[in-house]
């Protein structure tokens, strides 16, 4: 399957996810259950949730969406790295120069932080460890096999811009006002326009 293919199959499936996150939207605001997302009331929530006030429980609820469209475009933007990087550099592509020491550097001094914390590491793959900045200076410090997936380096660091400052209210639990939805929702349109 040719690289052009592929980026149409991402595409589509976080066109679901935007469809998806419209639908849950719509069932937060007007306080209705469409049946879109059953959801199960576990033995946490049991526990803990009565301890909260309704009006947090309602704002969390309709925080997670935009969580979970994040979830999902993060995971798929890292993904599209090491498939690239993979292709380009093999297996060892992590090691190559196409990554920055400091990067590297970085990432490994957060993975030892989760060793020495004595708490589960996140993952085995340094990739993970990354911060949606870094993601971003990947991308455009090798732009020329990116750039055979984006159609401009500089559209994408405007994107990736405005994700990184889109994503800290969400990431940091801070309520987001509709206009920025409204703009979250461009910016991941944005980010698959920027693919050729």
């Amino acid at each position: 399957m040719n690289k052009k293919a592929v980026n149409h199959i991402r595409a589509f499936g976080m066109t679901g996810c935007l469809i998806s996150d419209e639908i849950r939207s719509i069932e937060n605001e007007y306080n209705i259950e469409l049946g879109h997302h059953a959801r199960e009331s576990t033995v946490d929530e049991a526990r803990f949730y009565p301890q909260f006030e309704q009006a947090v429980r309602a704002e969390a609820a309709n925080m997670s969406q935009h969580y979970e469209l994040f979830y999902c475009l993060e995971t798929s933007i890292r993904k599209l790295l090491v498939d690239v990087l993979f292709d380009a550099e093999g297996s060892n592509w992590w090691s190559s120069e196409r990554i920055a020491q400091r990067i590297r550097d970085d990432v490994k001094s957060r993975a030892q932080k989760e060793v020495d914390s004595g708490i589960s590491r996140r993952s085995d793959n340094e990739i993970d460890y990354t911060t949606f900045g870094e993601l971003s200076v990947i991308i455009t410090g090798n732009w020329d096999i990116f750039g055979t997936i984006f159609n401009s380096r500089r559209a994408v660091e405007r994107v990736m811009g405005s994700l990184n400052l889109l994503r800290g209210p969400i990431a940091h639990c801070c309520p987001v006002t509709e206009d920025e939805v409204d703009r979250l929702h461009l910016t991941v349109k944005d980010w698959f326009r920027t693919m050729s």
